[in-house]
């Protein structure tokens, strides 16, 4: 296994690294805020011949209550949260989830659904530049959202930007006919507008859609959502074809007990994690290693001053 640890301005500046040393299928272990930016520790799988690297004494595990209450701390529900204090953390998510990347771009168009605001668009966009950024040819856009203001603009300029096609899809008969004339085996990313799945008309125009496309179809939900709300998203998308789960604002919410019981109630597999605005880069692979250690630190960042302390302008 070959480990690399990188420092850089921001995320999307560490992932760009990694992958240029490690590859695309090398796997982020951890992450962490620093003084001059980010640090960012990736893996690599490598042939079983390879030199062994020196053995690492393992750090002690935690004490079985500070997991029960960072699990609390993230308002896991509790069936869920008993199943994961079980045994060790990482391999009762393991054991609990799956995860995996998402499915291959140019075997089917790759639709992303959601609700609104869960940042679809912004997804289509990191996922077409980092395509690009691995040499790959542009994907074909499809813009399906004709509703939201300034969907159809923001993906005309990445669009220009890495020479990519864009196809304006009015409705599913569109959408299919853009598709069609992809080169062979062409990848195609498809941007949806925000649905609520519990509305029958717009329930009905997205199942028109993936009907249409005949896609592979990723749910994107943004992180920090209530529980109750999050299970009820998630299987309402799955009904509808969801087979992916790539929460969005890992690097805002401080809760992730959403993305957990989305993930478990829809049976969908945790792919990419999406984390901030940039469009370069910015989707960190998710894994038990990487989710249980984010758990425990219960966010990207340090927790918050005490509001008292914050008042008096001094650091904790």
């Amino acid at each position: 296994m070959r480990i690399r640890v990188i420092r850089a301005p921001s995320m999307a500046e560490a992932m760009r690294r990694l992958v240029a040393e490690l590859g695309p299928d090398a796997v982020l272990l951890s992450s962490r805020h620093v003084d001059d930016g980010v640090e960012a520790t990736a893996a690599l799988e490598t042939d079983p011949h390879d030199e062994p690297l020196p053995e690492v004494e393992p750090a002690p595990a935690p004490e079985p209550r500070a997991e029960a209450a960072a699990l609390a701390f993230h308002n896991l529900p509790p069936a869920l949260r008993e199943r994961l204090l079980a045994g060790p953390l990482e391999a009762m998510l393991a054991a609990s989830f799956r995860f995996g990347g998402l499915p291959p771009l140019g075997q089917r168009p790759l639709l992303l659904a959601g609700p609104p605001g869960a940042g679809k668009t912004l997804t289509v966009v990191k996922l077409a530049a980092r395509r690009v950024l691995e040499g790959e040819p542009p994907p074909l856009l499809v813009n399906a959202d004709q509703q939201r203001p300034g969907a159809a603009e923001q993906l005309l300029g990445v669009a220009e930007v890495l020479g990519a096609p864009l196809a304006q899809a009015p409705s599913p008969a569109a959408a299919l006919q853009a598709i069609a004339l992809r080169p062979a085996g062409g990848a195609v990313l498809i941007d949806t507008p925000g649905v609520d799945p519990f509305e029958p008309e717009q329930a009905r125009a997205l199942a028109g859609l993936i009907a249409a496309t005949r896609p592979a179809v990723v749910l994107v939900l943004p992180a920090g959502l209530d529980c109750a709300e999050a299970t009820e998203l998630a299987r309402a998308f799955r009904a509808l074809g969801a087979t992916h789960l790539l929460p969005t604002r890992l690097d805002a919410a401080r809760r992730l007990g959403g993305v957990l019981a989305a993930a478990s109630a829809g049976g969908l597999v945790l792919s990419l994690g999406g984390t901030g605005p940039e469009a370069a880069g910015a989707l960190l692979p998710l894994n038990a290693a990487w989710l249980a250690a984010r758990l425990r630190r219960r966010s990207h960042h340090p927790d918050p001053a005490p509001p008292a302390l914050i008042a008096a302008g001094v650091s904790p």
